[in-house]
């Protein structure tokens, strides 16, 4: 048996997904579906169970729950960067992992988790896997890096597999419920189809329009990593997931004109609200990710959301 927390989801959903295709079935999915639109992203998958997320963590106490089970993917969380509510998000983040984490390791079950790009902040010392580049500048960054830092203590004593991954900007396929949350790939999309034309920041901390740099990386990879990971179980540890190349939003937007074969990139006033609070340049180090034996390819801009707009609007 495989759980899988957010499996509802974002990158929980997709994961499901790959699983299947994988000819994995007995899965218990965990979600909170008070956003009812989020079953568009479940309906496709095959799963032997789904349990509420409060159920889920008040039965972690029963001695008989849930026997035999694998692995834990734990998708779950807050992912709100705009949610300054501390306990609603440490709640959640925080103490919700670190429960599931040691019921993981009483049962010796691995147990990968996502934590995030977020905690490097606006990453004025990189982006390795090192206590010295982390600084974050939220709540929901600063819970992903506060669970980082217990898992770093913990390592060196785990009983099984313990995997943190540092996602940095993931799009693609079943994202359509995060609102303003989506990718820019799925919002330049959508821009594209009500009107003629795309519209991106204005440039900022010294970047020219459009010229800010993030890595941008596509669901399906994030997915194969986490399977990786399922298929190494003596490999423990936080790594970075990205393509270890920045692009640029403009290289992001004229991806979403070419597809469509038509548009314009326009600009608006950075806003300023975000102003000290924006990660201007954002650029994976994947040399932990690489020194275990990982060499995942991953696609990059043009590949990933030329495939990605091909499925997003095959119903056309």
């Amino acid at each position: 048996m495989i759980i899988v927390t957010g499996g509802a989801g974002f990158i929980g959903s997709n994961l499901i997904h790959a699983l299947n295709c994988q000819g994995y079935d007995d899965i218990v999915l965990v979600d909170n579906l008070t956003n009812g639109h989020k079953m568009h992203n479940i309906a496709d998958l095959t799963i032997a169970d789904y349990m509420d997320k409060n159920e889920f963590i008040a039965r972690l106490g029963e001695v008989d729950f849930l026997p035999n089970v694998k692995a834990v993917f734990h998708q779950g969380a807050c992912s709100a960067t705009t949610e300054w509510n501390g306990h609603y998000v440490m709640e959640n983040n925080y103490n919700y992992s670190k429960r599931l984490l040691h019921w993981c390791q009483t049962r010796k079950i691995s147990f990968v988790y996502a934590s995030s790009a977020s905690v490097y902040g606006m990453g004025e010392n990189g982006f390795a896997i090192d206590r010295a580049c982390e600084k974050p500048i939220n709540m929901y960054a600063y819970s992903k890096f506060q669970f980082d830092q217990y898992v770093r203590n913990l390592l060196p004593t785990s009983q099984s597999q313990i995997v943190g991954l540092r996602y940095f900007n993931v799009y693609g396929s079943r994202e359509q419920h995060k609102g303003s949350m989506s990718s820019t790939a799925y919002h330049f999309n959508a821009q594209l189809r009500e009107s003629d034309e795309v519209k991106l920041f204005a440039g900022c901390d010294g970047y020219a329009n459009g010229e800010q740099e993030r890595d941008f990386v596509y669901v399906n990879d994030v997915v194969a990593i986490n399977l990786w990971f399922l298929n190494h179980p003596q490999c423990s540890g936080i790594f970075n997931v990205g393509t270890g190349k920045a692009q640029t939003f403009n290289t992001m937007a004229q991806t979403v004109v070419d597809w469509h074969g038509r548009g314009k990139i326009s600009y608006i006033p950075f806003p300023k609200h975000l102003q000290g609070a924006y990660q201007s340049y954002t650029q994976a180090d994947l040399s932990t990710l690489r020194a275990i034996g990982c060499d995942h390819e991953f696609l990059d801009v043009k590949a990933g959301v030329t495939d990605y707009l091909n499925r997003l609007n095959q119903n056309d």
